[in-house]
């Protein structure tokens, strides 16, 4: 059985836009939170709170979603690189996602960064998803 936990927060933020929720939870890791940082410098999430554990119970990651005119930030949100096949990329040769309209959300030795920091930095990385 194959677990992909950085597929099942994108599936639970398409899924939530898609069902106009305001807030949705995902369990927490540190590498989901730098995505999520991500989204929110640009402007597809509204808010990220970390809720802390009591007890037995392990933390999630809260991410508030963000609507304009009842229409959702998000329009689609797309899984590049997965566990069987990692898409590596030199900062020279980054996408434009939608001809610049969205961004593509990468891993950088320098930390999680979307493509204009990433541009910036003059780093390539692992492409995680596009987002427009």
């Amino acid at each position: 059985m194959i677990f992909d936990p950085i597929a099942d927060m994108i599936s639970a933020v398409k899924n939530g836009y898609m069902s106009n929720k305001n807030i949705i939870k995902v369990s927490f890791s540190s590498y989901k939170e730098q995505i999520a940082r991500v989204l929110l410098e640009e402007n597809y999430l509204m808010g990220v709170d970390v809720i802390e554990a009591k007890g037995k119970e392990k933390k999630t990651l809260a991410l508030k979603l963000k609507y304009e005119n009842k229409k959702p930030a998000i329009t689609d949100i797309k899984q590049v690189s997965k566990t069987s096949l990692r898409v590596y990329l030199p900062y020279r040769h980054l996408p434009k996602v939608l001809g610049g309209l969205g961004t593509s959300v990468i891993s950088t030795p320098k930390g999680v960064v979307s493509t204009r920091q990433a541009k910036k930095l003059h780093m390539g990385g692992e492409i995680i998803c596009n987002v427009w």
